[in-house]
């Protein structure tokens, strides 16, 4: 009788575990799947942005620096044709700018292993980062990015750690309660992984997303 009942504490948690791990790869596909916010397709983005002084400047250097250099004799015949198209009116103008402008784009992030899927409309919630990381680039200052993401992840830790600790002290023979401490567990885990992973991955194109910088002589992602 003693070992039975020593075998199913045992028991339960072997059940949590398998149930934590499926939870974590559930989790780890969502998250895998699921691409960052882009601002790169965007008719207000950096991209769109330096292919419109391009065509008013006729400076071709302003966009080749967003695309690979394999790429560059397709953005280049784009170019001439629109530069060649813009001159027949006002209609063709905005037609041969909209053509370059997803030409530039789809190519980018094609070079970049992203998906094209048009282009964005102006004016689009981009959430606090992607402003701040811009802002810090075109200012050449961290300190207002560096508050907003040291208090964004102090918010998070708290947050799901806290959740975490609530639920920590759950009896072994209430298996509902003790799914959700697992839950909270997995949830705290992946956060804390994810945030160290974000923080020491190498630097390299998108990772679906990363921030732009405007004007720099290096290649430079969005």
């Amino acid at each position: 009788m003693g070992d039975v009942m020593r075998v199913r504490p045992v028991a339960k948690y072997a059940a949590l575990l398998s149930l934590a791990l499926v939870m974590i790869f559930a989790i780890m596909s969502v998250i895998d799947a699921t691409p960052a916010l882009a601002h790169c397709d965007g008719l207000d983005g950096p991209v769109v942005n330096a292919a419109r002084i391009a065509l008013q400047t006729g400076d071709l250097n302003r966009v080749l620096i967003w695309v690979r250099p394999e790429d560059i004799g397709e953005i280049r015949r784009a170019f001439n044709e629109a530069l060649a198209t813009r001159k027949l009116g006002p209609q063709a103008q905005e037609m041969a700018d909209r053509y370059f402008f997803e030409t530039l784009v789809r190519i980018h992030r094609a070079g970049e292993g992203a998906a094209y899927t048009g282009l964005k409309p102006a004016g689009r919630d981009l959430g606090p980062a992607i402003p701040a990381a811009d802002k810090a680039v075109e200012t050449g200052s961290l300190d207002e990015l560096t508050r907003l993401l040291t208090d964004a992840v102090k918010e998070g830790l708290h947050t799901r750690f806290h959740d975490l600790t609530t639920k920590k002290s759950f009896r072994m023979d209430d298996v509902a309660a003790g799914r959700e401490f697992i839950e909270s567990y997995v949830t705290f885990i992946h956060y804390v992984e994810g945030l160290y992973e974000a923080t020491t991955r190498p630097l390299a194109g998108h990772h679906h997303e990363s921030p732009a910088a405007h004007g720099s002589g290096h290649r430079l992602h969005a």
